[in-house]
């Protein structure tokens, strides 16, 4: 499967520069390992797509719910996913 997220400018430069080979993400969607992220930068304080576009392959997924990044609620109902990166 080919998923589609946004990523801010200091972490998308991080993947590039290959420092940062995972994302933390709320585990409101389907991930599995095999799929293609397609991770395009997005400017928070413009709210636009910056143009640059990465392509990633999932090679890991863990699963937790002990981290407080969101909402109890979001939390409880999702739980997070970590994804490493090839």
């Amino acid at each position: 499967m080919r998923i589609e997220k946004k990523v801010w400018p200091q972490y998308f430069q991080k993947i590039i520069d290959g420092d940062k080979k995972y994302e933390l993400r709320l585990a409101d969607w389907k991930c599995e390992e095999g799929d293609i992220l397609i991770l395009s930068e997005w400017n928070p304080e413009t709210k636009e797509l910056t143009g640059r576009i990465l392509e990633k392959e999932v090679s890991y997924i863990l699963k937790t719910k002990d981290l407080s990044f969101w909402s109890e609620e979001d939390v409880k109902k999702y739980g997070y996913q970590i994804i490493s990166f090839k």
